[in-house]
């Protein structure tokens, strides 16, 4: 093998670990981006979650805090769409519960408890609305 030779194929290699190399650092880049992109929204979900665990407390006090669980949002829901008040045999029909004497009065009891939490009115007795406060 002659020099000529020998030296055109370190020049080919050379060119061919240049491309590789510009590809590694294009990747690189990429990647970086992407990387900050998550490590921002990690960040923004650890805030967010924060200022809702913040709000939570403050709404709900800690004694009682079932009030944020599912039944009670079901609750707040169908409160939400009614455009009247609405009595516990009435939202446990638009629950699709059966409207018992006992399914009755757990809601009734629900009601009240966050009626104690102002998050619902009962200006007439047994008839229950979203505070306007809080709408």
């Amino acid at each position: 093998m002659n020099l000529p030779t020998v030296l055109d194929l370190i020049t080919e290699r050379e060119t061919t670990t240049r491309r590789h190399t510009d590809r590694l650092r294009e990747q690189i880049t990429a990647l970086t981006g992407e990387l900050a992109r998550l490590d921002n929204e990690l960040a923004d979900l650890a805030t967010t979650r924060t200022t809702l665990r913040t709000l939570a407390a403050a709404e709900f006090t800690a004694d009682d805090p079932t009030i944020a669980s599912a039944p009670y949002q079901q609750i707040l829901h169908i409160l939400s769409t009614a455009p009247t008040g609405m009595r516990a045999k009435g939202i446990c029909l638009a629950l699709g519960v059966e409207p018992l004497p006992k399914h009755v009065e757990g809601t009734r009891a629900k009601l009240k408890r966050m009626v104690n939490h102002h998050v619902l009115t009962e200006d007439q007795p047994g008839v229950f609305t979203l505070n306007p406060k809080r709408t």
